[in-house]
């Protein structure tokens, strides 16, 4: 477990639901990723992002997914890439990332509670 953190630390990150819009393999990753579009709705817009999930994911499996990510990392060169927008997900048993979502429909740009 990692240290301790106030409630005002925790709502520092910005955590919002967004949909994915565009994606593509990104084979120029030094680890398998694919690169993301995500729609977070019209106060933030479409932001890119890299994802290290070619392990579970196709890039047509994330069409129109809904995904959660932070938004207010700065934006970090991946390669060729500009990722704007850090995806969240949890590691399986072999490592691999699975994505987080939510449970039922959500507006984009929604925030994490």
């Amino acid at each position: 477990m990692s240290a301790q953190i106030s409630f005002d630390d925790f709502l520092k990150v910005d955590i919002r639901a967004g949909k994915v819009t565009r994606a593509e393999p990104f084979p120029e990753a030094r680890k398998p990723a694919i690169k993301l579009w995500i729609d977070f709705g019209p106060d933030i817009g479409i932001k890119k992002s890299s994802a290290q999930i070619a392990a579970l994911y196709t890039p047509d499996d994330l069409i129109g997914r809904t995904v959660m990510a932070v938004v207010n990392f700065p934006p970090r060169q991946i390669g060729p890439f500009m990722s704007e927008v850090l995806v969240v997900g949890a590691s399986d048993s072999m490592g691999q990332i699975s994505l987080l979502t939510p449970d039922h429909d959500v507006p984009t740009g929604a925030r994490l509670h």
